[in-house]
């Protein structure tokens, strides 16, 4: 019917009117199957169509082993998927043989028959699973604080649009069996991360005195709050407002996802600090380097700019005002 149609000079609307079909459906199929001089037989379509259709087919990544290497290279780096779909969606937006998408990745990973990507690849995923798993409710964890200090609903608002820079959420990584740890703060508006180093004990007073150690080299405007998880290890909160000239604020009982920023950074350090090791072996320069290398990765979040790009700007935009 088609290539009666387009012989007769019917236009594609009359054509897909007469087949049932959108135009663009008639568009489509012309385009794929015209010959070298445009010329559209259904013989030769028709052959065309059926051997495109032929199973089993090469997937985009079988086809670009280069796409596949790439992809290898950044997941090693800790990228997620998600990430690197972004960033070839950024870099390369005309050759789609040359971007793939999220999905494609995850699958390529989860049925290992494919064989595209390495088979180990799926430990540089931030759950290291080596299939999909349900979504479902996670452990509830909580502790209780003290009476007398800030709450979550006691912040401001600007805290919450992120309109404002200098608010902080904060919360300790632990190691095995809960013997080590690390801090982890991290700015809300700009996702810039501080690695805190207790090289032994994780109590009040270690906290505290990492923390102002670290949050003291900012300037006074990029430290106008912190929030952090109901935990003892911040006991020692009064010294902390007292000498940072901040503010602390607490989550509600069994809410994490009070401070998601955090937990979602946390999530990412999961790929240098895997649960059940021991954290203690890190040194404060290892910190630097993974909290460095964290801050120059782009983030979805920032539209595709890095953290350390945002705070830079926060900080030139200050001097020159």
């Amino acid at each position: 019917m088609i290539a009666v149609g387009l012989m007769v000079g019917c236009s594609y609307a009359v054509i897909g009117a007469m087949i049932e079909r959108d135009k663009s459906v008639v568009c489509r199929e012309v385009a794929r199957n015209r010959g070298p001089d445009g010329s559209y037989w259904a013989p030769v379509a028709h052959r065309a169509a059926h051997e495109r259709r032929r199973r089993p087919k090469d997937t985009k990544l079988g086809q670009n082993p280069a796409l596949c290497r790439w992809i290898e290279d950044r997941m090693d780096e800790g990228w997620s998927p998600k990430l690197i779909a972004e960033v070839l969606r950024r870099d390369v937006p005309c050759v789609s043989m040359n971007r793939v998408g999220h999905e494609t990745i995850y699958q390529t990973l989860y049925v290992q028959t494919r064989g595209e990507l390495r088979k180990d690849l799926y430990r540089q995923l931030s759950l290291k699973r080596r299939q999909r798993k349900h979504r479902g409710s996670g452990d509830r964890r909580g502790k209780s604080l003290y009476a007398e200090a800030f709450t979550i609903r006691d912040r401001p608002a600007e805290v919450a649009d992120r309109a404002v820079p200098g608010h902080w959420e904060g919360d300790l990584i632990l190691g095995a069996a809960g013997g080590s740890a690390i801090g982890t703060l991290v700015e809300r508006s700009t996702r810039f991360t501080i690695l805190l180093h207790l090289p032994g004990r994780h109590d009040a007073h270690s906290v505290a005195e990492a923390m102002i150690r670290e949050m003291g080299k900012l300037p006074e405007h990029l430290r106008r709050s912190i929030t952090w998880d109901r935990g003892s290890e911040l006991a020692d909160f009064d010294r902390i407002q007292l000498e940072l000239g901040t503010t602390v604020f607490f989550c509600d009982p069994r809410s994490p996802w009070q401070r998601g920023t955090n937990e979602n950074t946390n999530r990412l350090l999961r790929f240098w600090f895997e649960k059940g090791t021991d954290l203690a072996v890190h040194t404060a320069a290892d910190l630097r380097r993974i909290a460095d290398t964290l801050n120059r990765r782009p983030r979805r979040t920032l539209d595709l700019q890095t953290p350390a790009d945002r705070l830079a700007a926060l900080l030139a935009n200050q001097a020159a005002a």
